[in-house]
């Protein structure tokens, strides 16, 4: 089993800065790519950004404001997110893929943290 635990959401006004985690853990292997994504009320969960080994992608929306970067001795992947505008408010998913000990290949979803930025 694996799981992936966020951390670090809440409610920041604009121009605020938050950072969030997300741990990876359990019977792994290997992560490969990890990744956030967001979902707003009424919309499409969207990827917000990406990290492939050093490679980082990123929402045109965040560039500039959002980093992305991994602690591979800890399996976790953060975002950093600042100069935070209200379209910035959603509920942030962690993403990852991970190879398991028996060598399976899978997606894995985080429960989810609310990020919510006050005008």
């Amino acid at each position: 089993q694996v799981q992936l635990e966020e951390s670090g959401g809440g409610l920041v006004q604009a121009g605020g800065s938050l950072r969030l985690s997300c741990a990876a853990s359990g019977s792994i292997f290997r992560v490969n790519a990890m990744g956030w994504y967001r979902q707003a009320p009424g919309e499409q969960r969207e990827l917000v950004a990406i990290i492939r080994g050093s490679f980082t992608t990123y929402v045109d929306s965040v560039k500039g404001r959002f980093t992305i970067s991994r602690d591979n001795a800890k399996n976790t992947v953060y975002l950093q997110m600042n100069s935070l505008k209200p379209e910035d408010t959603a509920v942030y998913y962690c993403s990852a893929n991970i190879q398991s000990n028996d060598y399976s290949h899978r997606d894995y979803w985080g429960q989810g943290t609310q990020v919510t930025v006050s005008a």
